[in-house]
């Protein structure tokens, strides 16, 4: 009788641990991607600048390039899923103080909302390494297919979301205060539910002493992941106006950011489980950069045409790139403390280098006008991923 309350009792705190992985990588996207179809209306609304306005979407990023390291560093005297929690309180407020309706609160929330999605981004892979060291190619996928379902979800329905609730930007963006309240209340019911007391799981952290700012593999991977970034990021900034000066309808651009966002979702689950069954994983770089230099390609010469190919080849090609690069915080490292330095790292050297990525694509617009010029750096852009993808790809961990 003991032994079946055992096992009731592992499943479902198993159970609530898949939940945490899902709900708190829901929260990872969607409160950044629900901004921009509503973001006129909001400036309207408040009477900001353009400049204010701009700083909406780069708040988040800077807060991720900043605080990344900190985050990683913190959890040596946290618990993971304690400090899950703490994440997404923080966020859970920031939802809240963003659409108060104060420009000073505006503000304000989407720090927080940076931060929140910080220490989500940085701690997931360390808890998915903690508790499912077995099934990481599964976790990973899943971890990946929430956070760009949502984010997908979040692009296309926000500005709906307002008018059916009659709330306009607020209500398109505050929907996501309920997502964020579910991450904190699984978070929470899992606190309840595990046995291992805060100083085991701290010890488990501190076990590990490597500093991974001097570990070649670990640059390797940071780099990797800011150079897809930095693709992903330059074309869904720039990619409206480049359609439209190919000569699509003002409106048809977003069916095609709709179409890559959506063709990253199976990739995004079956790469992670296939990459963790092979030996290592530089058979899956050649597929990605293939993929994504025909896709950067066909931008660059067809323009338009076959443009809803060209928009699936970037999304299979940029949904197991990002897959893979989250992948390797787990595959490459031997422990969950190192999987957070490396998270912390990575992410904060990846989205440091994205945020080069559009201006530069912009200003060489600025050169070219046929916008020959940006895809060019795009695909030198391939040419690097590729390099650094391959020794990432290697099996050899960050101890090494």
């Amino acid at each position: 009788m003991k032994d079946l309350e055992k096992k009731n009792a592992s499943l479902a705190l198993i159970s609530i641990q898949v939940l945490v992985v899902i709900m708190v990588s829901s929260n990872l996207r969607s409160p950044i991607t629900s901004v921009g179809p509503v973001l006129s209306q909001l400036s309207e609304s408040l009477q900001l600048s353009n400049f204010q306005s701009s700083l909406l979407t780069s708040i988040p990023l800077f807060m991720f390039a900043t605080c990344s390291v900190l985050v990683s560093r913190m959890s040596l005297k946290i618990s993971i899923n304690r400090f899950l929690g703490y994440g997404m309180l923080v966020l859970t407020l920031g939802l809240l103080l963003r659409v108060s309706g104060s420009v000073a609160m505006l503000f304000l929330g989407s720090v927080l909302i940076g931060l929140g999605i910080c220490i989500g981004n940085v701690i997931t892979p360390g808890y998915i390494k903690n508790n499912f060291p077995k099934q990481l190619g599964i976790m990973t996928g899943i971890f990946a297919v929430a956070m760009n379902l949502t984010a997908a979800l979040a692009s296309g329905f926000s500005a709906g979301i307002g008018k059916a609730t009659g709330l306009g930007w607020q209500g398109s963006l505050g929907l996501w205060t309920i997502g964020a309240l579910f991450a904190l209340l699984v978070v929470g019911v899992e606190l309840l539910l595990t046995k291992r007391s805060r100083r085991e799981d701290i010890a488990t952290l501190a076990q590990s002493s490597i500093h991974v700012f001097k570990s070649a593999q670990a640059w390797n991977i940071s780099i990797f992941m800011g150079l897809q970034s930095l693709i992903f990021y330059s074309i869904v900034s720039w990619l409206p106006a480049v359609l439209v000066d190919f000569g699509m309808q003002a409106g048809e651009p977003g069916w095609v950011l709709f179409t890559i966002q959506f063709a990253m979702l199976p990739i995004t689950f079956v790469g992670p489980i296939l990459a963790n069954k092979m030996k290592d994983q530089r058979a899956m770089i050649i597929f990605v950069c293939m993929l994504m230099l025909a896709s950067v390609f066909m931008f660059a010469f067809l323009q338009s045409r076959f443009i809803y190919l060209t928009a699936i080849l970037l999304g299979l090609s940029n949904g197991l790139s990002f897959s893979l690069s989250i992948l390797f915080f787990s595959l490459r490292t031997k422990s969950s403390a190192t999987a957070i330095k490396l998270s912390g790292m990575a992410q904060s050297i990846g989205y440091l280098i994205a945020a080069f990525g559009p201006p530069i694509f912009g200003k060489l617009h600025d050169w070219d006008a046929s916008w020959k010029c940006s895809f060019y750096f795009l695909a030198l852009a391939v040419v690097c991923l590729f390099f650094f993808g391959m020794r990432a790809a290697g099996k050899k961990f960050v101890e090494d």
